[in-house]
């Protein structure tokens, strides 16, 4: 029985890996808008730090264009001075009523840049689900010497080796739909 928590404790890690994936490659900007680049933005909110989209209505009217529309009038000077401090270098245009963001088109250098951050990001993603195979496989030696039948250690190893081989896939194919995102011109 511990033998078969030793193989979903595995899955569930590996799992965890590509959703984490997944989301980190949501955050790299391919060249059209999405609302997902403004994630990390914290804008100060009567004393306190909140998300950007806990303020503001954020929406993306065109392919180049996100726009953010705050709910407080008085906000939408600190929404503007938190993107022009933050990281995702592109200049909002604020006309007083809303926020324009106009996603400028990737050089052929961005691009693989970019490509390279994505690369980077789904190589820690499959060292995690090497680590989680190694972690089941050192858990089932453990069972194995504790009394476990040898028989069930085996088909957990060849279990865990297969749940490996189909997240390493997964992973893969996540990376190369994110990479003809990037490329994509």
């Amino acid at each position: 029985m511990i033998i078969k928590t030793i193989e979903q404790r595995a899955e569930d890690k590996m799992l965890h890996s590509l959703n984490y994936l997944e989301d980190a490659l949501t955050h790299i900007r391919a060249g059209k808008a999405n609302v997902h680049i403004l994630d990390g933005i914290k804008v100060e909110y009567y004393g306190s730090l909140v998300p950007l989209s806990n303020v503001a209505n954020i929406s993306t009217p065109d392919a180049k264009t996100i726009t953010i529309l705050a709910w407080e009038k008085p906000m939408m000077k600190t929404i503007e001075k938190a993107i022009l401090d933050s990281d995702v270098g592109i200049t909002p245009e604020n006309n007083g009523e809303i926020i324009r963001l106009g996603i400028p088109p990737l050089t052929e250098e961005r691009r693989k840049q970019l490509v390279k951050q994505s690369r980077a990001e789904a190589e820690n993603a499959k060292i995690s689900v090497r680590n989680a195979r190694r972690d089941a496989n050192d858990a089932v030696k453990a069972a194995t010497k504790k009394g476990a039948s040898e028989d069930d250690g085996n088909e957990t190893e060849e279990a865990v080796k297969k749940l490996h081989d189909k997240y390493i896939k997964k992973i893969d194919e996540v990376l190369s739909a994110k990479e003809k995102e990037i490329m994509t011109v």
